[in-house]
């Protein structure tokens, strides 16, 4: 009859006022409210539409108190799972992934997406339609997560595929102050957790020779933007790999590093490109992309390439024949809107140049990130929100892009493991010294050795594979060449 509140419940005390009428306990308030045909969900103090413009309506020290308690539809975290933290997943939300819902506690809109995404694809719908499915809770949830696990079951199979590789982070130098940022160094180092560090080539080379002989087939390479480095930085470390190691992928450099690259050398993004790929270079990570929309960029990260330039640097690197991957980093002071128009940003370029190989969700790890720090972002995304990233790109993505890949140092094995129910079908690699996302705060590690990444998978109930970069069998040739 048009309530959408219940007001406040108060299970843990005694109600002293109308004892003969004690406040009902939730479990109980949830299910009246599901016979209903809604879903119960607790707020703070404050209600969602204010929590979204809180420099309006709250004080600064009452502000960050909101953001610590909120997710990002405004209402009050479900759990106390924490991105890159958390071992541990809340039972409801074992039980939401892992089994059917009732069709009759799924709401209509739902529904109907669901629907309308398997017979005609992400194309036919608006982003506002796209967007319900965000905020999708109890067997709405589920229905999403279900849907995204048949898909990946049809497009992928139940084989799990991971890479053995090693991320060198040659330097936490950095020019830029992207306030996500926990990694980089620089005017900020004093206080903070470790120095600042600058990786010369020919460690970079002994270390590619070491990936080499455990078995890695690729090497990603990633970095602040030291104030030293030229493009002729990046040519040089590519150059001295390839000749040290000529068959081993090199998987190098942000959008961000190429941008700046090119622009020290006068040169243009194409022709830089192309001198890389003549060094050696294989293909390039989609990091650097944040979230794809200038309204939050302007605040996280206004002096680093906008949507359009990253977006650029993607597809000549595409045309080119440099394939890359796609990632997202969310959680933070996004919005699901803001999810959306960037799921859509990688759809559109997919479609056009077809160079993007994996989509990465990355959950935003916040205990060090400056901009979390100073009080003016939320704790990351929920455990449900960072599921439903991974199953929304799934469906959203189909049949563009075929790999979703679950990180395990954000997502922790249990969230990991979830996250292969609901549309993943890759682990990512074994890493051997993971800096960034440990720098963040978060204590999952920083290697997966193969026989722990395939106790793992095997754990889940699937069956893993090692793979190459680009999802080709890596071969016990090529494994075992030194």
């Amino acid at each position: 009859a048009g309530i959408n509140d219940w007001g406040g419940v108060s299970p843990l005390t005694p109600d002293f006022v109308n004892p003969e009428s004690p406040w009902p306990h939730t479990d109980q308030l949830a299910q009246s409210t599901q016979d209903a045909g809604k879903v119960l969900q607790q707020r703070l103090t404050i209600y969602p539409a204010y929590t979204h413009d809180l420099t309006r309506w709250a004080a600064s020290n009452v502000a960050t108190a909101v953001l610590q308690k909120m997710d990002t539809a405004g209402f009050a975290r479900q759990d106390e799972w924490l991105t890159g933290q958390s071992d541990k997943a809340p039972s409801d939300i074992i039980s939401f992934v892992k089994s059917s819902p009732n069709p009759d506690h799924v709401d209509a809109t739902t529904k109907d997406i669901l629907e309308a995404l398997y017979s005609a694809g992400s194309e036919e719908l608006t982003e506002q339609e796209l967007t319900h499915l965000f905020h999708a809770r109890g067997a709405s949830f589920s229905a999403i997560c279900n849907a995204a696990n048949q898909l990946r079951q049809e497009v992928c199979g139940d084989a799990v595929s991971y890479a053995v590789n090693r991320n060198i982070n040659y330097t936490n130098m950095c020019t830029y102050r992207c306030q996500l940022c926990a990694f980089s160094k620089g005017k900020r180092q004093v206080g903070l957790n470790e120095p600042a560090y600058n990786i010369g080539t020919d460690e970079i080379v002994a270390r590619s020779v070491e990936a080499w002989r455990k078995g890695g087939t690729e090497v990603c390479l990633q970095g602040g933007i030291h104030p030293d480095y030229t493009g002729e930085t990046y040519l040089a470390i590519c150059r001295a790999i390839h000749e040290a190691l000529p068959n081993m992928h090199i998987h190098a450099f942000s959008p961000l590093e190429v941008s700046q690259g090119a622009a020290t050398l006068g040169l243009s993004v194409k022709d830089f490109l192309s001198e890389l790929k003549a060094a050696g270079l294989n293909s390039m990570p989609g990091t650097a992309a944040e979230i794809l929309s200038d309204d939050v960029r302007n605040i996280l990260c206004a002096d680093k390439i906008n949507t359009s330039e990253w977006l650029e640097v993607m597809e000549t690197a595409h045309c080119l024949g440099i394939r890359t991957t796609a990632t997202i980093m969310f959680g933070h002071i996004d919005r699901y809107k803001h999810w959306i128009t960037h799921l859509l940003h990688i759809r559109d370029l997919q479609i056009k140049t077809g160079g993007f190989t994996e989509f990465v969700p990355l959950p935003f790890v916040a205990n060090e990130a400056p901009i979390y720090r100073k009080g003016k972002a939320r704790r990351g995304p929920t455990l449900r929100e960072s599921i439903l990233m991974h199953a929304i790109a799934r469906l959203v993505l189909h049949p563009h892009i075929t790999n979703i890949q679950t990180s395990w140092v954000k997502m922790g094995e249990a969230g990991a493991g979830l996250c292969l129910n609901a549309g993943a079908n890759d682990m990512g690699g074994t890493l051997m010294n993971e800096s960034i996302t440990r720098a963040a705060g978060a204590i999952h590690g920083q290697e997966w050795t193969q026989d722990v990444m395939e106790r793992f998978i095997h754990a889940q109930g699937r069956t893993p594979w090692q793979r190459t970069t680009f999802y080709q069998p890596a071969e016990k040739s090529i494994l075992e060449a030194v």
